[in-house]
């Protein structure tokens, strides 16, 4: 009887091990990172680009897991609401192991959104309603396209002239099963290096079903106001041409 215990023992021991081994690494239990980059460059009182790049890793600095290159063609209806239409490229290693020869799978996605701000007191408050089509090459399911909502809250608080807190929540909701996405808890410090250039560093809490992320990001936003030097550059002109005749 003894004999079959042990054995009956090792042989759930050995089917444990076994299963450990097999479980796929997820890099749930790291702290990633997101390096980002957002520009803003307004050329006429309304219209405007929005350049962007993202580099997303498992573990900070190493590990790669996401690249996102996106640009958005704005229309400002006025200063306290934003059209934008726009396309992004992403290149996406889904998985945290790194075995050799993998794939990424990459996706071309078109974007409408709309953009409102508002403020009480002091807090500012800002509010984006995102709608996607993505067009996913896998290289282990093949090709989808799928369809996204998404809504972003963002609340900023002023400390004084350049430094700042900000929080947001953005809930991502699929057109299609399953209709849970993800959801994006995020806060952060921010600085204002000048009225151009301005950069955050804040944690976010990306939460998929099942499975939870932890990541540290480091953004960056430069904004180019283009109108006052068009408009110099016109009047200049237009002097120039005055004296010529």
């Amino acid at each position: 009887m003894k004999k079959i215990c042990f054995a009956l023992l090792l042989g759930l021991i050995a089917n444990a091990a076994h299963g450990q081994i097999n479980v796929p690494e997820t890099g749930e239990d790291k702290l990633g990172s997101w390096v980002m980059f957002f520009g803003n460059a307004r050329f006429t009182e309304r219209f405007s680009i929005s350049p962007e790049i993202q580099y997303r890793t498992y573990e900070v600095g190493s590990n790669f897991n996401q690249l996102l290159i996106r640009n958005g063609f704005n229309w400002h209806i006025n200063d306290k609401a934003t059209a934008t239409l726009g396309y992004g490229y992403i290149a996406t290693d889904g998985t945290f192991e790194e075995p050799n020869g993998e794939e990424n799978t990459t996706e071309h996605r078109f974007y409408g959104q709309f953009a409102l701000k508002n403020a009480v007191g002091k807090i500012k408050f800002s509010h984006r309603y995102r709608l996607e089509q993505r067009f996913i090459n896998s290289p282990t399911s093949g090709n989808d396209t799928q369809y996204r909502a998404r809504y972003l809250l963002r609340l900023t608080y002023p400390i004084n002239e350049t430094w700042y807190v900000s929080a947001y929540d953005e809930v991502f909701i699929n057109l299609q099963e399953p209709i849970f996405s993800q959801n994006r808890l995020y806060t952060s410090v921010g600085y204002k290096w000048s009225k151009n250039l301005r950069s955050e560093f804040g944690y976010l809490k990306n939460h998929f079903t099942g499975i939870n992320y932890d990541r540290l990001q480091l953004g960056f936003w430069y904004s180019l106001d283009l109108r006052n030097e068009t408009s110099d550059n016109n009047k200049a002109n237009f002097e120039q041409g005055k004296r010529m005749f």
